[in-house]
């Protein structure tokens, strides 16, 4: 069990999930819950994808590269840059494959009402910077702009390719994430293997590099992997409440899957990992602390019961 949820002294939920230590030759160093069953990364997986884009030829720096990381809420400034990354290489918002869709974050929301816009537009989706990034790749390398979203897309295939390269194993076929590329399946234990690759690989440095420089761009506002990210502790969450920490300062990747697919203990289970390695300081187990309200006021909190071994 990861955590429980606590109103006046009461547990009323209880949250089941899997998390994995793992150094970067594979090594488990802890973990807790059954870290070999299969699910799909989803967007935790992004900090890879936007490799693979820079690997063929997408010139991304700073905002630009942190957006193609990043899951963004939809404000004005976010999209702005989503408009720049295509608008350099000649396309516009109708190259994007993400399904039409409202900003993710409830600023975002008042933002695009108070710009006129009275129907879900590709932009608004959180992933059009992801797909921004694959877009430009397709641009800079001679490849078809469209279906670029498919599984038998040179971008897709070399996506797959590098994750199982790092992971030094094949992986399944992959199902369709919500934005319409491929959702890669991993287990916690592979997504820790591939968050310790984010830690320590020269190629990633750039990723690691723009986490930290734009947290609220990887995680909005006061997600736990933005936090994490502010921290020195890259870090990306994916959809149906897995995240991805990469820890720098000792080589390593955390993950954590939580079953039931809510993000709600991801905070707390991420700082209780970073507690047993020796580096959650006071200023970030507050920062990750997560109060359950009552009346607008906390009246209890998200516990950690987690035991690694």
């Amino acid at each position: 069990m990861l955590a429980e949820i606590v109103r006046n002294g009461r547990v009323e939920a209880v949250h089941q999930g899997a998390v994995a230590i793992v150094d970067r030759t594979g090594n488990v160093l802890a973990s807790s819950g059954d870290i070999a069953r299969p699910f799909y990364a989803r967007s935790a997986v992004k900090p890879f994808q936007s490799a693979v884009s820079r690997r063929f030829g997408a010139d991304l720096h700073d905002d630009e590269l942190a957006l193609a990381t990043a899951s963004h809420a939809g404000l004005p400034e976010h999209l702005a840059v989503v408009r720049r990354m295509l608008e350099e290489v000649g396309l516009d918002e109708s190259a994007l494959r993400t399904p039409p869709d409202w900003p993710s974050s409830p600023d975002g929301r008042v933002a695009a009402a108070i710009s006129g816009a009275d129907e879900p537009a590709p932009i608004f989706h959180n992933c059009s910077g992801k797909h921004a990034g694959v877009l430009r790749a397709c641009v800079a390398s001679g490849l078809p702009t469209a279906p670029y979203e498919s599984f038998e897309h040179p971008l897709q295939v070399a996506t797959r390719s590098l994750l199982e390269e790092w992971l030094g194993h094949d992986l399944p076929e992959p199902g369709v994430d919500g934005c319409g590329l491929p959702a890669h399946v991993t287990s916690t234990a592979d997504l820790a293997l591939l968050f310790s690759v984010l830690a320590t690989e020269d190629e990633l440095a750039d990723q690691r590099e723009v986490m930290g420089n734009h947290p609220v761009l990887i995680g909005d506002v006061g997600r736990a992997d933005g936090i994490l990210s502010a921290a020195g502790f890259p870090a990306k969450h994916g959809a149906e409440g897995c995240v991805g920490v990469a820890v720098p300062q000792l080589g390593l990747g955390i993950a954590v899957k939580v079953w039931d697919g809510s993000p709600r203990p991801e905070a707390t289970t991420a700082a209780a990992a970073l507690d047993h390695l020796g580096l959650l300081g006071d200023e970030l187990a507050a920062a990750l602390h997560t109060s359950v309200l009552g009346g607008g006021r906390p009246v209890g909190e998200i516990r950690s019961v987690l035991e690694l071994s």
